[in-house]
């Protein structure tokens, strides 16, 4: 079996560097917002895979569904000898596209979380000895190096993850990707569909309250590592449409007057009664659209999969 490489190229206290700021930022700006990563520690972690598993949260299940149908297509498409994995974690679906990579030399995982790395490296190891992998502790949205391997590379970044970015955002984050990549490398991208509203907000806003309970985490969060005295109890978790825009928004709303301290930033933030906080949103997208900013960063849209109900979409695009 191969070694597991694992590379930090974040410092130690970047997490926490990282935390105080988005607080800082967000809690005294107009009007109030979070970014949805801080959701994300262990029993945030464990909100989300209950969320998956939800009736109403197609997502997760129809991506799956197409990796399952279309791995195969992908592998001959791409001939990909490192495959690499933006925000990586439990690398559950990744491994349907490993199996069909028959040529397939090295897995590249990348997450901030260096236990989720190191945990799904030793999984696939054990599954597939011959596997090289080399696990990169890194912030994607904050540039990286990717180690040396060999080509052609295949990038995936699943879930529908970039629809957690503001449109300059994902400009910003399509350019980096490619200056990652060499010409005739390719990129899987899962995007979510527009849709009608009321499977949009279902989706996130569940009759059992487990992703009400998800979005409430980020204020425990904060409690914990930055000794604020949110209490979650005096926020209600709202799910909203913007046709506008073809985003979800999920934010938190206080439900009364309130003052929440911040001792670690020396920082006490005012609410207003009705007053939210912005904790995610979750853009839609259509072909057109999605065609239109790949091709905006210097990628070429060969291929587009959905599921059998068109609810979601995996994206095949080359580097030009």
């Amino acid at each position: 079996m191969s070694p597991l490489a694992v590379t930090r190229t974040l410092p130690a206290d970047a997490t926490t560097a990282a935390l105080r700021a988005d607080v800082a930022h967000g809690l005294t700006r107009t009007p109030k917002q979070l970014p949805p990563k801080w959701f994300y520690d262990a029993r945030g972690s464990d909100l989300f895979e209950a969320i998956t598993a939800l009736p109403d949260y197609y997502p997760t299940r129809a991506e799956r569904e197409i990796l399952i149908s279309r791995s195969a297509d992908i592998a001959a498409a791409t001939g990909a000898r490192t495959l690499v994995e933006l925000g990586s974690g439990s690398s559950d679906k990744t491994r349907h596209l490993i199996k069909a990579l028959t040529g397939l030399h090295t897995y590249v995982p990348v997450d901030v979380s260096e236990s989720a790395l190191a945990a799904a490296g030793e999984a696939l190891l054990a599954a597939h000895p011959e596997l090289t992998v080399h696990a990169l502790v890194a912030d994607f949205q904050q540039g990286f190096a990717l180690p040396g391997t060999p080509g052609p590379r295949l990038l995936a970044f699943l879930g529908g993850t970039i629809g957690n970015l503001l449109p300059d955002e994902r400009a910003a984050f399509l350019r980096s990707v490619r200056d990652l990549l060499a010409p005739g490398d390719a990129l899987l991208l899962g995007t979510d569909l527009v849709k009608d509203e009321a499977t949009l907000v279902a989706a996130y806003d569940d009759a059992q309250g487990v992703t009400a309970e998800f979005d409430k985490n980020v204020l425990n969060v904060i409690n914990r590592e930055l000794g604020a005295d949110f209490d979650p109890d005096d926020f209600r978790h709202v799910a909203v449409w913007d046709t506008e825009r073809e985003w979800i928004e999920m934010r938190l709303r206080a439900r009364r007057e309130l003052t929440v301290k911040v001792p670690a930033l020396d920082l006490v933030v005012p609410f207003a009664a009705g007053e939210e906080i912005r904790t995610e949103i979750s853009a839609k997208f259509r072909e057109e659209g999605v065609r239109g900013e790949l091709g905006a960063a210097g990628f070429e849209l060969r291929e587009w999969w959905t599921d059998e109900a068109g609810r979601f979409a995996l994206s095949l695009s080359v580097r030009t």
